[in-house]
């Protein structure tokens, strides 16, 4: 009975999980595919999707790697979990809501953004550049997480060796830190990209979905629905393929065996 129920479960999980991708699959114009997303309105979303992923991806980086930095050096721990719970906060967060929190704070009547359209005259809402914030604040904290696990894991042995051999500070940090943490920084810019791609609630909230600026592929796919389903599918199936990529790039991450041998460090 045990067994059965196990298997039971199996099967409709299974079906849960894929029906609906192979659903999407076998209603896909395939035939004409090329001609859907040929076309300039597609090409543009997609064109600006990249934009705004990629550039996303290097702020998550940039923003990210000193915080995940500072919560494995932190000591006092009330502070890090403090901070760990600010810096994971948007994975968990509904994205309408961090658009939402986004507009109040950068938007022309926000707390900082009345201040950046008075003295510099910078709107920062419904522009291209509040879509690639809004990809930002939920890609970064995917970023935080992996570049955190790497740089706890790697072994303060092989930096205290880099200062014996008179390594600077900085110098040590990039060649035997960062360099030990790649595989995990790697992991963590290409889910922080996928994130950024995939982005909806909080870009069309903080950004809006105005063609050329900031309708991004995800935003272009639901309006496409009522109009245009064939073309919604098409769009589909190219952010299905991207999420297959990035499962492929990281499958000896995400995907390995748990018994599998893992292999050790240099003593």
């Amino acid at each position: 009975m045990k067994r059965f129920l196990v298997a039971l479960g199996l099967v409709a999980a299974v079906l849960f999980l894929g029906l609906p991708l192979l659903g999407l699959l076998f209603r896909a114009p395939w035939s004409s595919m090329s001609t859907l997303l040929g076309s300039k309105e597609l090409a543009t979303s997609l064109r600006l999707s990249l934009v705004t992923s990629l550039s996303a991806t290097v702020l998550a980086v940039v923003l990210g790697l000193p915080l995940a930095w500072a919560l494995v050096r932190m000591r006092n721990g009330i502070l890090r979990r403090g901070l760990l719970g600010l810096a994971l906060l948007p994975m968990v967060l509904p994205p309408v809501v961090g658009g939402v929190a986004l507009l109040l704070a950068f938007g022309r009547r926000g707390i900082l953004g009345r201040l950046l359209d008075t003295w510099f005259g910078v709107s920062l809402a419904f522009t291209t550049a509040g879509a690639v914030m809004a990809a930002t604040f939920v890609a970064l904290p995917f970023f935080v997480l992996a570049a955190q696990s790497g740089l706890r894991a790697v072994d303060p042995r092989y930096i205290e060796a880099g200062r014996v051999l008179g390594v600077s500070g900085a110098a040590n940090f990039a060649r035997v830190t960062l360099a030990m943490a790649r595989p995990a920084l790697s992991a963590g810019v290409v889910v922080a990209w996928a994130r950024a791609l995939g982005e909806f609630g909080a870009t069309v909230t903080f950004a809006g979905s105005l063609p050329g600026r900031t309708r991004t592929l995800p935003l272009a796919v639901y309006l496409a629905l009522d109009s245009r389903p064939e073309a919604a599918i098409a769009l589909s199936i190219v952010l299905l393929a991207v999420s297959v990529a990035v499962l492929a790039l990281l499958r000896d991450r995400w995907l390995a065996s748990p018994l599998a041998p893992q292999s050790t460090p240099l003593s």
